[in-house]
């Protein structure tokens, strides 16, 4: 998975870096196939923001955060990737087996 950390209105920290790439490598163990990762962090007067942007296979899947530290807008985001990745994982497992995700009525 390549990693590309930006940030707007100031510099952001090694440790910072650091932080966010231990973070964002976390994700692999909910899905293996994450092609690449965008990370942009912003400083607008006291609210710090964190927006994570993860190719996968045939989707993208995005999650942002906004509090008044940069480490905890990246665990927020982080959170929030969890979740749609093992949403997107098991409509993958779901569409190998065959099934559907809209239920048909049967009859009248």
């Amino acid at each position: 998975m390549r990693i590309n950390i930006s940030a707007r209105h100031f510099r952001a920290s090694r440790n910072l870096k650091n932080f966010t790439e231990d973070e964002v490598k976390r994700l692999k163990k909910y899905y293996d196939g994450i092609i690449d990762c965008e990370i942009v962090f912003e400083k607008q007067k006291e609210i710090r923001s964190c927006e994570i942007m993860l190719k996968v296979y045939g989707t993208r899947l995005t999650a942002s955060e906004r509090t008044d530290d940069h480490f905890k807008s990246v665990v927020g985001a982080v959170d929030k990737l969890e979740n749609q990745l093992r949403k997107y994982k098991s409509k993958l497992r779901n569409q190998r087996n065959g099934r559907s995700e809209t239920k048909i009525p049967l009859g009248s």
